[in-house]
């Protein structure tokens, strides 16, 4: 049986709205689709064994539901890169996770804290249902960007912002979470009118520019107000807007350029 797919009907902002009103059925429909609840109960059924890395990463199954729940399911062949993630797990400067870009590989192995604790939380009562919760989400939400990546991308806003907020205490530190989350940072640049090139700027510098921005279009620059349902819609909604007029940019470019090419006079080859 195929997974419920999600319906998507349209896209920008008006997209957003029509997903916003049928998300709790929809994602319950997700949730009970045969290939999620196969994926589901196995991980629950199996996880209590798993007490290191090794043996996570030495089943593809457990490991494609423990990677598809932080939104890293690319990385399931990469299996010496992950154990690594897990081993070193969070709480050393030096820590693979600490070093990466993506704040998102930190979050996975703290979860699991292989590297953290004398005993894994794999073993812990709830863990099966909060990873498994978190699966299913990601997994809505990777189901709805097969069909609009944007409208993915600002699902993801919500639990990506509380995620952050929850685990780092200051602000500054918030904002470079922030940064260095790749999907949240996606949907910040664009909603503040940023070009993916801020990326080659120092750090600090980066983080003086958003705030800055943030407070110019937001009226604020403390990251844990985007907690706010009501900030938060308004960033999605710049964000969808922002998007969809690059992107009618974009292919109006393109169409003018063709035009341009079928337009000019055939040259025929020489005899």
């Amino acid at each position: 049986m195929m997974s419920f797919q999600p319906v998507v009907p349209l896209t920008g902002y008006v997209g957003w709205r029509f997903l916003e009103r049928t998300l709790e059925p929809q994602q319950a429909a997700f949730a009970k689709s045969q290939p999620v609840v196969r994926a589901t109960d196995y991980f629950r059924e199996n996880i209590g064994n798993v007490t290191s890395a090794a043996d996570l990463v030495n089943d593809r199954r457990l490991l494609s539901v423990a990677l598809g729940a932080f939104g890293l399911d690319d990385d399931i062949n990469n299996r010496f890169f992950i154990r690594k993630v897990l081993e070193d797990g969070t709480i050393k400067d030096d820590a693979l996770a600490n070093r990466l870009a993506d704040n998102r590989y930190a979050e996975f192995s703290r979860a699991f804290g292989f590297g953290d604790r004398p005993v894994p939380r794999t073993i812990l009562s709830g863990f099966a249902s909060e990873m498994t919760t978190r699966y299913e989400k990601r997994q809505f939400e990777r189901a709805v960007g097969v069909q609009n990546n944007d409208l993915r991308l600002a699902l993801n806003l919500q639990s990506g912002i509380a995620d952050i907020v929850s685990r780092n205490s200051s602000d500054g530190a918030q904002w470079f979470s922030m940064m260095g989350n790749t999907p949240l940072r996606k949907v910040f640049e664009t909603a503040l009118g940023l070009p993916a090139s801020i990326a080659s700027i120092d750090i600090d510098k980066q983080r003086d520019i958003f705030k800055s921005r943030a407070q110019a279009n937001f009226g604020t620059q403390t990251m844990a107000d985007f907690s706010d349902p009501a900030q938060q819609e308004k960033l999605i909604r710049m964000f969808l807007v922002r998007s969809e007029a690059s992107q009618s940019a974009a292919l109006s470019g393109a169409s003018a350029a063709l035009s341009l090419l079928q337009s000019m006079p055939r040259v025929g080859r020489l005899a």
